[in-house]
């Protein structure tokens, strides 16, 4: 769009008559004038001054580019008190201006609350309701993109259904994430105080996570309020909060009692650095191509893996021998057998032998399984049922013993000879270099695996056998399924049902015990008698445990069951606590209070909708399901919608050691490359790691990252949703939609121009008849942008609805509307400038309201200045647009040809480097009677938006001009003569054409290179095959340009 203040000129030269100005805007010209004036005077004296033959020349300045600062809030105005807009809008768009205020407004006058304009949450409403619930951010830290994309995402869902006249309620919370949190408190505690929590005791190191809590936990809940994010703060909830601890045990009781929880010795991942078992998602698992060497806490050494170890064992009263293969050679110490195929002719005259066990007394058994796969390796298998699950299943089939070879902390334990005492990846390097010295070590081979590494303290996880709680899950989930298969509850975008029904069909027992001390303690109490008469039991036999909502009910229970006198009982609580995931899977219920059933739970369950990230759908989603239907009856919501991961530019996970991982506030108010460096210095990260994150850091924000606002980077993160598994995130485009912010607020300020006096509108237009034809036309496109926005949001089809706000407000409203105004308003009649009026009000008052699920801030800020009407207090309540009369499909085919036509002068004036100052001629020749009427109907247009100073039709061309093909019956004759200079012109445009040649002559030399398909990255591929089609066409055109100055 053109400058604001720029003065008009019409066809003939003489200024034309634009929006009256304002006494302030006099002053300001007649300031800048007098300022121009002094600058011009002393420009004068220095040219009269003429340096010497003697002199020194100096250096010449470089002329610096005047940078305004960026305009920010200064009035003083009072959390929660609405925002002083008495004063006139800055030059131009500031994140920092339009972002202040408005939240704590906002939040005060309960937009946000579910009770807004009515009397009661129970007072029906019939526009419907709609409810749901944050995935909870772990209580650590501050958010990261992942996070920032998840509320971009719900708050617009929100806003729109607040919009559109629904009981709406969004519930904020956090989760107390149980190992994360301990974690960096232990950290924390060791790197200030030198202590463990073992030094300090449970107690004490729980009161210093709640310190801590207290003291780091409100900052999400800020960075929340900065995103714009629309939360009910009156209903916020902490997963270790009262309320909800209550849930949670109710929840533990009730499914122990109905057989659903129960205790037992399984496999478990666990945990040596932790000393915890872990859950499946906080394990990530690494493909290595083969010999791997890692570095593992409490190793000085790096450790290898991706190694497969052969080596024998002998045969009982036999020469024979039995080779095996491991990857885990220090897991020899735990075998109990070999294993073989039943089918296997090779070992067939073996069955029911035993081998010797080099490092022990222990005889093992060689059994048959059918789960040994013949061709692979020896064919024999060694098995080690305590460490290894398939070898666990084998261990229970063929009934052999379980032996545990490490402790807790990864210490071999048992009848292990001069190996116990030995740290686990020690013992590896001692077992190896001890067979060998026996003779019975084989050979080494690479060998391509899966090495499992706990996320939370990049520790290797060992499996190990622990009494544990676990949940039974199979009649939960075959549940879950059908209620997908049934469609009651459905699964967005709908490949996932796919995931849904792997997940369901091969469900296996939920382990939820969790060998921490940050969490819900399991409610389970051992017990035990004071009474040497009484037999006291085992804690690995559940028959000794009681689960019970108090130690009071427990003891009452364990005086029922054993039919002893309470005196004489003793209760040990389990140390445990629960997987973090179980209090997450009540969320959608124990936020409103559940096991009471409160008016919250009256009103808001089951909630509308769960939108989450897809990597959560079994961890999350699935347990939700599992509870809702279980303890209640009922799904926890009707639809699931799951988005994409957010990963970098180049597609690469954000990770803290590729330097590569960006927090929300720093795109939100920018920062430095030296701040991006100093954020990693004050990590945690390791120090080897700190160079190459820096590296990457600067390779991808080699000038740090601008400050883009909140309402630029929610639109950004949307705009990216796709049916794509995966979203690559590129700071650039953020800024791409800072600087469409940026146009949004000079359109909307050059537009409110025309509004001077005390009139106010409404969006109640209905078409009159004295409309002029673009009026008709922004309207159509206006119907045709709410009608996408509106079926978007229905479908969660995110990117088609920020790619329909984009276009109107940038091509429709901007490019084209706003310029085609200008001269209604110069020499229109009253009755067309008042249509014009309340066509461009409506425009601006839906146009921001489209955009205000996206960009909060900006059409909040916006909105208040629009001349209204209505005294509807904000735009977070005012109503969505659904109005679609306006849809004129014919004109807008007849302007899509009129801009066409457009386009087409406009490239041709670029060709012949003609400035837009520099106004010509077009004569339009049609063979057809519908293009010469189109372009007659919108001849005034055409001329307006392709800097024409006349179009004409039905005349004959004169000599000297361009001719634009529009369309097999349609021509335009530009005239260029008297205009350019043919002979300068021609020069340019060679030198332009050799550029030219050389880019298509490259392409395609590279692109047919012989690897060229295998090699180059199809992103790649495609940039260039787009690439060369535009020099293809644009070379096209200046040939023609060349020979059409050639007749000149």
């Amino acid at each position: 769009m053109p400058e604001q203040q720029q003065i008009e000129v019409n066809a003939s030269g003489t200024e034309a008559a634009g929006p009256p100005k304002t006494a302030k805007q006099l002053e300001k010209e007649a300031k800048k004038a007098e300022k121009l004036a002094k600058l011009q005077a002393k420009l004068d004296k220095k040219a009269t001054t003429a340096p010497t033959t003697n002199e020194k020349k100096e250096k010449t300045e470089k002329k610096v580019k005047e940078v305004k600062e960026a305009a920010v809030y200064t009035a003083i105005t009072a959390p929660g008190e609405m925002k002083d807009i008495s004063g006139a809008l800055p030059d131009s768009y500031s994140p920092r201006y339009v972002e202040a205020q408005w939240y704590s407004w906002w939040e005060k006058q309960g937009f946000f609350k579910p009770e807004y304009g009515l009397k009661s949450i129970t007072e029906p409403n019939p526009n419907g309701k709609f409810v749901m619930v944050i995935p909870p951010p772990n209580v650590t830290g501050s958010l990261h993109l992942g996070h920032a994309l998840t509320n971009a995402i719900e708050d617009a869902i929100t806003r729109y259904n607040r919009m559109k006249g629904r009981t709406t309620l969004w519930v904020p919370g956090c989760d107390h994430a149980g190992i994360a949190t301990q974690v960096v408190v232990e950290k924390k505690l060791w790197r200030e105080e030198n202590l463990s929590r073992h030094d300090l005791g449970r107690e004490k190191f729980i009161e210093k996570i709640w310190d801590w809590r207290r003291e780091k936990g409100v900052r999400i809940y800020d960075q929340l309020k900065r995103l714009g994010c629309s939360y009910d703060w009156t209903r916020v909830a902490f997963t270790m909060d009262p309320k909800l601890c209550r849930a949670v045990t109710e929840a533990f009781v009730r499914l122990h009692e109905d057989g659903s929880i129960y205790r037992s010795s399984r496999l478990v991942n666990w945990s040596c650095a932790l000393r915890s078992a872990i859950s499946d998602i906080e394990v990530d698992k690494i493909d290595i191509p083969g010999r791997t060497f890692f570095s593992i806490p409490g190793y000085d050494e790096k450790v290898e893996f991706g190694v497969l170890i052969k080596f024998a064992y002998k045969v009982e009263d036999s020469d024979e021998e039995i080779v095996v293969a491991t990857t885990r050679i220090e897991t020899m110490l735990g075998d109990t057998a070999v294993a073989v195929h039943p089918q296997d002719e090779r070992y067939k005259h073996l069955h029911g032998k035993f081998v010797k066990h080099p490092f022990c007394t222990r005889r093992l058994p060689i059994v048959c399984d059918e789960f040994v796969d013949i061709a692979f390796g020896t064919g024999a298998v060694k098995i080690t049922p305590a460490h290894d699950p398939n070898d666990y299943d084998v261990g229970k089939r063929c009934n052999l013993p379980f032996i545990t070879i490490f402790n807790d902390d990864g210490i071999i334990i048992g009848d292990c000879g001069e190996f116990t005492g030995m740290k686990r990846f020690e013992c590896r390097k001692k077992i190896l270099e001890k067979l060998k010295e026996i003779g019975l070590y084989r050979e080494t081979v690479n060998n391509p695996m899966v090495v499992p590494f706990c996320s939370r303290s990049k520790d290797v996880v060992e499996p190990m056998i622990k009494p544990q709680w676990y949940v039974k899950c199979n009649e939960m989930a075959a549940k879950a399924a059908q209620a997908v298969r049934d469609g009651e509850l459905k699964i967005l975008p709908e490949h996932h049902t796919k995931i849904w029904y792997h997940w369901m069909d091969g469900i296996r027992d939920w382990c939820v015990s969790r060998q921490l001390w940050w969490g819900h303690r399991i409610p389970a109490y051992y017990v035990t008698f004071n009474d040497s008469s009484l037999k006291s039991g085992s804690s690995d036999d559940e028959q000794y445990w009681i689960v019970a909502r108090t130690r009071e009910e427990a003891l009452a229970k364990a005086a029922q069951k054993f039919n002893v006198d309470a005196t004489k009982i003793e209760l040990h609580q389990d140390e445990d606590v629960l997987d973090t995931w179980f209090s997450s899977g009540l969320f959608p219920f124990s936020v409103f209070g559940w096991p009471d059933n409160t008016a919250d739970m009256q009103a808001f369950y089951p909630t509308s909708l769960l939108e989450t990230g897809q990597d959560i759908l079994f961890f999350w989603v699935a347990r939700m399901v599992f509870f809702g239907q279980k303890l209640l009856g009922k799904l926890p919501f009707k639809e699931v919608y799951l988005h994409p991961m957010v990963r970098d530019a180049h597609g690469r996970k954000m990770s803290k050691s590729l330097g590569n991982v960006i927090d929300p506030m720093d795109v939100i108010l920018g920062i430095s490359l030296e701040g991006l460096h100093e954020q990693l210095v004050n990590s945690n990260l390791d120090p080897r790691e700190l160079e190459k994150a820096k590296a990457g850091q600067k390779q991808d924000y080699p000038n740090g990252i601008p400050e883009c606002g909140s309402d630029a980077m929610r639109f950004a993160l949307c705009a990216y949703i796709t049916q794509a598994r995966d979203i690559n995130l590129d700071i650039n485009r953020v800024q791409g939609y800072r600087f469409f912010c940026n146009k949004i607020w000079n359109a909307t300020k050059f537009a409110l121009l025309y509004f001077t006096g005390e009139e106010r509108y409404t969006s109640e237009l209905k078409l009159i008849g004295n409309e002029n034809n673009m009026d008709v036309w922004i309207l159509s496109r206006l119907a045709a942008t709410i009608e996408a926005c509106n079926a978007g949001f229905e479908q969660y089809e995110f990117a088609a609805i920020t790619t329909a706000c984009y276009s109107f407000w940038l091509y429709d409203l901007c490019d084209v509307y706003l310029e085609c105004l200008k001269p209604i308003f110069q020499s229109g009649t009253e009755s067309q400038i008042a249509a014009a009026r309340k066509t461009l009000f409506t425009c601006l008052d839906l146009g921001l309201r489209i955009l205000s699920p996206f960009m909060p801030f900006i059409t909040e800020e916006l909105f208040q200045r629009l001349p209204r009407a209505d005294t509807t207090p904000s735009i977070c309540v005012t109503a969505y647009p659904d109005n679609t009369n306006w849809r004129n499909e014919q004109v807008e085919k007849e302007v899509e040809f009129m801009q066409k036509a457009a386009r087409i002068i406009r490239s041709a004036r670029s060709d012949y480097n003609l400035p837009n100052k520099t106004k010509t001629e077009a004569y339009v020749v049609c063979t057809d009677t519908q293009s010469n009427e189109i372009l007659k109907k919108y001849a005034n247009d055409l001329a307006t938006i392709s800097y024409c100073a006349k179009i004409e039709l039905d005349s004959t061309p004169p000599v000297g001009c361009a001719i634009l093909t529009v369309s097999g019956q349609c021509e335009v004759h530009l005239l260029l003569k008297g205009l350019i200079e043919p002979a300068k012109e021609i020069c340019k445009l060679h030198k332009k054409m050799e550029q030219l040649i050389q880019t298509v002559t490259k392409l395609k030399q590279a692109m047919q290179a012989v690897d060229y398909n295998t090699k180059v990255p199809a992103e790649v591929q495609t940039a260039n095959t787009e690439k060369l089609q535009q020099s293809e066409n644009e070379l096209e055109r200046i040939i023609g340009a060349i020979e059409t100055l050639k007749l000149m």
